[in-house]
């Protein structure tokens, strides 16, 4: 089955920097887009970052000149190097994946997420 690990979360002081990764394993055939998403205290969901196998980037206004998502398709990672970080940055963060996968021998396509790491931003 499809699992995603998600590592690199922390606490970090304003102005600092973490890098957040994501690896996609089990029976992946491709990916299509994988990104990152945040959820905050009483606040929803919302996109960070996200990257097409082919490379092209999306950003948040509010992390742009921030945030660089970055990936490596050979082992299904992606990445997230966060610098400048500011206490409004604090949230759970989430990889996600559309990817293509077997499931009892057939092709599937699918959504899936990570368990979420948390990033707290704080002196």
């Amino acid at each position: 089955q499809v699992q995603l690990v998600e590592s690199g979360g922390g606490l970090v002081q304003p102005r600092g920097s973490l890098r957040l990764s994501c690896a996609a394993s089990g029976s992946i055939r491709s990916i299509n887009a994988m990104g990152w998403y945040r959820q905050a205290p009483g606040k929803q969901r919302e996109m960070v970052a996200t990257i097409t196998s082919g490379g092209i980037t999306n950003y948040a206004d509010s992390v742009k000149g921030r945030f660089t998502i970055s990936r490596d398709n050979a082992k299904n990672t992606v990445f997230l190097q966060m610098n400048s970080l500011k206490p409004e940055d604090t949230a759970v963060y989430y990889c996600n994946a559309d990817l293509a996968y077997l499931r009892f021998g057939l092709l599937r396509q699918g959504d899936y997420w990570g368990q979420g790491t948390q990033v707290t931003v704080s002196s």
